[in-house]
């Protein structure tokens, strides 16, 4: 009986990484590749916990880089969407990319290459969309805030983008689906996790956390948000096309809306 052999990571991307030389290594033309507290193994599947190797998981992605650039960021990206079985489909990206018979990231006629393409596609596109969406709200410990709840895990991928651009200011962007964000000190970014008892969406309301300033320059920006509004050219439709509703609840321009 043939089987299916099941790695189990930790779900880190070194991880997963790691996971790929395994599968490698031990010649496996399929692998199962599962998370670690997500496992779904069939009755019959072996299984092999794995535990991330640095080493191992740079020479896998010095053999990818060699190979394509551009699949590098579709593989990472990929990655990020969180979407089930998208291990087993990656390392399938990644055997067609070492075993000679890719193509290129733009052979839309390899299913397994337009599913990696448009998931990374989807990845992508959340990412600018969390770089032109997070508002901050400063704390009364002079440290700004911004809730996300974006539909993939996108966090690594703006780190660099708030930055650059809010080099001067501490701040901390959490994902409430996820549980984790971002910390920024004034020299380098760290990953965080917190016991949040509230999420902080946007209300009308004023909260004990912020400084009260912070509501000040809200209402400044909602003034200035309606008076530039035309109200004979709202189209709402194509407005809720270019910024979705699910996201209103973190923006302070929306607060009157949600």
């Amino acid at each position: 009986m043939n089987t299916i052999k099941t790695l189990i990571y930790d779900g880190s991307f070194n991880g997963f990484l790691t996971a790929i030389f395994i599968g490698f290594e031990q010649k496996l033309h399929q692998a199962d590749i599962q998370r670690q507290g997500q496992i779904q193994s069939g009755l019959f599947a072996e299984t092999e916990i794995i535990f991330t190797n640095v080493e191992k998981a740079q020479r896998v992605w010095n053999g990818v880089h060699k190979k394509s650039n551009s699949a590098i960021k579709n593989i990472y990206f990929a990655f990020l969407s969180e979407q089930n079985n998208v291990e087993a489909l990656l390392y399938h990206y990644v055997q067609k990319l070492m075993g000679g018979t890719y193509k290129g990231t733009t052979d839309f006629s390899d299913d397994c290459v337009l599913k990696i393409n448009q998931l990374a596609h989807k990845v992508g596109r959340e990412k600018h969309r969390m770089e032109a969406f997070v508002r901050f709200q400063l704390t009364k410990d002079d440290v700004y805030f911004a809730n996300i709840e974006p539909d993939f895990d996108v966090l690594p991928l703006i780190s660099k983008h708030f930055r650059n651009r809010y080099a001067d200011q501490q701040w901390i962007i959490y994902d409430v689906k996820r549980k984790y964000g971002l910390f920024y000190d004034l020299e380098r970014v760290e990953i965080i996790s917190l016991d949040l008892t509230d999420v902080h969406t946007n209300q009308v309301d004023k909260s004990n956390v912020f400084n009260d300033t912070e509501y000040e320059y809200q209402d400044l920006w909602n003034n200035y948000f309606k008076s530039t509004t035309i109200k004979s050219r709202i189209n709402t439709k194509l407005h809720v096309q270019h910024v979705p509703k699910r996201y209103w609840k973190y923006l302070s321009e929306k607060k009157e809306a949600v």
